[in-house]
């Protein structure tokens, strides 16, 4: 099989079909993070469980990706990725079916954390795409695969939670490990070999994350402010459908996951939000988008009073408007994060995204704890205060 050298300046245009592949496994990927939201209330259920300890499986979920980021995506520069991505495939695959047929929520528990460390398959398959493409399509066909991921991470409630609605939340699982395995079995007749960039050791790579963290106060800034982000955002979405089937709502899984329709629409304009930082500079575009997302949690959190119908439509129109200040600013913080070091993009990127996956983590899990004892207005008020701090971190 071919070996595919970093420097693809003569490289040949990326195949549709394999662009198309990349695209489709890195959005279904990142999907197995966020099936488990809208179906949380009747996974309880059918486990026996209470809501706030089923809250455990989105935090675990979510911690697993950050976890596998740190430790796992610096790999992509010491050893073949294609060799990564068939591995975590197969393992997404395997811990996608394993919780499908979990009887209890004890096992849930552990096939979350393991569905989170594989899920950074997305994080191998986006350098890929950057590798394989010549450098004069370089930049679309990454944008393709992280269109590809953006959409994974929005459908993936509302697919969730029809299926679980008009079927069982056991069948999104088994259905998604099928559709990975599909793609894993897709990469090994298409992907090329990559050649590894560096001979550095495992304690080496890791290391250097550390180094890079010490050394650039930008890289800090942008991890703090994007992690604080993902509190917010995670709070929300773990906790939408849960609040929803109660009162005054009463409304069913496929419902709650139709929200995340209403999310596309706000982050499916965040690309824009790259032009706007060329134009005028990566830190403006955090400000306007951090501001935006805290105002946003703050009118849902106040909207907590008004009649159902009309906290609904707020809730929808929040949900654009916060998702579009949340990905507008990771696209300014990956900006700014990219342009540190060039020769360390990828470990750079690894330090962002673990924190960001950090933040939703702990979302997760204050949001839960918030939800049963305070209610849905003292989460919103989390967001917002954490938003709200997030736009101060980046205000100079």
């Amino acid at each position: 099989m071919q070996t595919m050298n970093m420097n693809a300046e003569t490289a040949p245009a990326l195949p549709a079909p394999l662009l198309g592949l990349l695209a489709t496994g890195a959005g279904m990927s990142v999907a197995a993070l966020y099936y488990s939201q809208p179906m949380l209330g009747r996974m309880a259920a059918d486990l026996q469980a209470t809501p706030g300890a089923a809250g455990a499986v989105p935090t675990l979920t979510q911690l697993g990706y950050a976890l596998g980021i740190a430790l796992l995506a610096p790999l992509g520069d010491r050893f073949d990725r294609r060799t990564i991505i068939l591995v975590k495939a197969a393992v997404l695959a395997a811990m996608l079916l394993a919780t499908a047929a979990a009887p209890s929520l004890h096992l849930l528990l552990a096939t979350s954390l393991a569905i989170g460390l594989a899920a950074t398959l997305a994080q191998d398959i986006v350098p890929a795409a950057a590798t394989l493409a010549p450098a004069a399509e370089r930049g679309k066909a990454v944008g393709t695969v992280m269109t590809g991921l953006l959409l994974g991470i929005l459908l993936s409630r509302v697919v969730s939670g029809f299926v679980a609605e008009h079927w069982h939340w056991r069948v999104v699982y088994a259905g998604a490990a099928v559709g990975v395995a599909a793609v894993g079995l897709a990469a090994w007749r298409l992907l090329p070999r990559f050649a590894a960039t560096t001979r550095l050791g495992y304690g080496a790579l890791l290391a250097s994350l550390a180094q890079l963290w010490r050394k650039h106060p930008a890289l800090r800034r942008a991890t703090a402010a994007q992690a604080l982000l993902s509190v917010g955002f995670s709070a929300f979405w773990s906790t939408l459908a849960v609040m929803l089937q109660a009162e005054p709502f009463h409304i069913g899984a496929s419902v709650a996951g139709a929200f995340g329709l209403a999310g596309a629409a706000g982050a499916l304009a965040a690309p824009l939000a790259g032009k706007l930082a060329d134009r005028s500079g990566p830190a403006r575009v955090a400000r306007l988008g951090a501001a935006l997302a805290a105002v946003s949690f703050a009118v849902m959190g106040l909207g907590s009073t008004l009649p159902a119908t009309a906290q609904l439509v707020l809730l929808a129109l929040g949900a654009v408007a916060f998702d579009l200040g949340v990905q507008a600013t990771l696209v300014a913080h990956q900006s700014m994060v990219y342009g540190i070091d060039p020769a360390a993009r990828s470990r750079l990127n690894a330090v962002l995204l673990t924190g960001m996956f950090v933040g939703m983590a702990a979302g997760s899990a204050l949001g839960a704890m918030l939800l049963a004892q305070a209610g849905w207005a003292a989460v919103m008020a989390l967001a917002a205060a954490v938003s709200g701090l997030a736009w101060w971190l980046r205000r100079g």
